[in-house]
């Protein structure tokens, strides 16, 4: 039993590990709260059994062809504000801690799937922590009666309750490693760059992710608008919070769907477009207040300049997004040229490709995951002070739907749960890759040295093969 800022917890001993599952860091986010900050949890009296995981943020699951790789738990509940703590000792003091932030595009997924429990991470001597937050709409919607970046406060909200909270479970507050994948990734870049974040975390880390996830709030308030039309309400946030939480999904997926068909800038606006890339519809924004810049150039003028920094990404990321999908096979020469345009990875990269016998879909795929996350990556170590960030890029291939090194493959590695993701990384994954790979996550965590050298050249990227 542990005693929180909001009362007693309960939690289960299983194989030496303390596991507390399903703890609101903040209030249900339902009626007039919707599209509020996030509000302190109410206390509560006696003990609160903490042994099962709690609710999810509302959302929609994934398409068919993904679902099949990447499985995704959607659990309906108000108290979806929550979070999961596994500790080697809650009674021992001064243990690193690391606190995980989900992917999902900004409107999927949760901290409890199989895959991101923490007991490996606490079998190692850190306390693990895997937090929820607000999703697509209700965490991200720019929408006139409502702070903006609703999403990314939760995620303050849940880094200061484990500051507080953390050292009940063992952990030291002092030393909190911040990490996520994909959106999540892109959260850590945000939480970076942010001023409200100051002090809230020692260490970050970032897979496959980037700093430009930040729209225009005006261009941002296209897609506001269009959902509102969908729903047949006023933009503003009473009128959506007055929307069932079905009808909103539908509308944000419909909508979804159109700027995925016809990503016209003049439509949507440039913002939009060019940070989702075709795949994300709602993230965060420039707010000047939560954030005061895109984080990349946030970063690049100084922000989180004092938190040392892993970053890295998958040497085949967009191939999950492509080719498992078939999308990649629909491709043609010209819909390849007229993807890409100009810029890395525009018509010099297409044509070389193609002349070494790369099919146009397999071009697009090389070209994308370049722009969406190996050059942004590496930009961001380039702006940072000298030694403060390690690079990695992750190769290791897993043979399903010919994804190879796709988006997700490395989370499994990183969490050393192997058994947990078969859809994911196949029949027989190499156990000795993420003995090493989850190694050197914890190391970092807890000496701030993950193993390699600091990013000065290409020659300083760790290869995980």
């Amino acid at each position: 039993m542990v005693t929180t800022s909001t009362g007693r917890v309960s939690g289960l001993i299983e194989g030496g590990i303390s596991s507390y599952l399903g703890i609101p860091y903040a209030a249900p986010p339902i009626g007039p709260a919707a599209f509020a900050a996030p509000a302190p949890a109410a206390a509560w009296e006696g003990v609160r059994p903490a042994s099962e995981y709690g609710p999810t943020a509302p959302q929609v699951g994934y398409p068919a062809p993904i679902a099949a790789l990447l499985d995704n738990v959607i659990v309906p509940g108000d108290d979806y504000l929550n979070l999961n703590i596994w500790t080697p000792d809650p009674g021992a003091g001064g243990l690193p801690v690391m606190v995980w932030i989900h992917g999902g595009a900004f409107t999927r997924g949760s901290n409890r799937i199989e895959m991101y429990a923490g007991d490996t991470f606490a079998r190692d001597g850190v306390v693990c922590v895997g937090i929820n937050y607000r999703l697509g709409t209700a965490g991200f919607a720019s929408i006139d009666g409502a702070p903006e970046n609703r999403g990314l406060l939760d995620q303050l909200a849940a880094l200061r309750w484990v500051r507080d909270n953390i050292a009940a479970f063992g952990g030291d507050p002092d030393a909190i490693t911040v990490f996520g994948e994909s959106a999540g990734a892109m959260s850590v870049a945000s939480l970076l760059a942010s001023p409200r974040a100051t002090g809230l975390f020692a260490r970050a880390i970032m897979q496959s992710g980037n700093g430009s996830a930040a729209a225009d709030p005006r261009d941002a308030r296209t897609i506001t608008a269009r959902m509102a039309a969908i729903l047949g309400v006023g933009a503003t946030a009473e009128a959506f919070g007055a929307i069932g939480a079905a009808d909103l999904l539908s509308a944000q997926s419909q909508v979804a769907l159109e700027l995925m068909v016809n990503p016209d800038p003049a439509l949507w606006g440039e913002s939009v477009i060019s940070v989702g890339m075709g795949i994300m519809s709602q993230f965060p924004v420039v707010d000047g207040e939560v954030l005061t810049a895109v984080p990349h150039e946030a970063i690049a003028a100084g922000a989180g300049a004092e938190v040392p920094l892993v970053a890295g990404w998958n040497a085949d990321e967009f191939r999950f997004f492509m080719v498992a999908t078939g999308g990649a096979a629909a491709v043609t020469e010209d819909t390849a040229a007229a993807i890409l345009g100009r810029g890395p990875g525009g018509p010099e990269y297409l044509r070389a490709r193609l002349a070494d016998g790369a099919s146009p879909g397999d071009a697009v795929s090389e070209a994308l995951t370049m722009r969406g996350f190996s050059l942004p990556t590496t930009a961001i170590a380039r702006s940072r002070p000298a030694g403060s960030t390690h690079l990695y890029e992750f190769g290791h291939q897993s043979p399903q739907a010919d994804i190879r090194a796709g988006h997700a493959v490395e989370i499994p590695f990183v969490f050393d749960h192997l058994a947990d993701a078969h859809p994911l990384v196949g029949p027989e994954p190499d156990q000795r890759l993420a003995d090493a790979m989850h190694r050197a996550w914890v190391d970092f965590a807890t000496t701030g040295d993950p193993g390699w050298t600091t990013y000065q050249n290409s020659s300083d990227i760790k290869h995980f093969d």
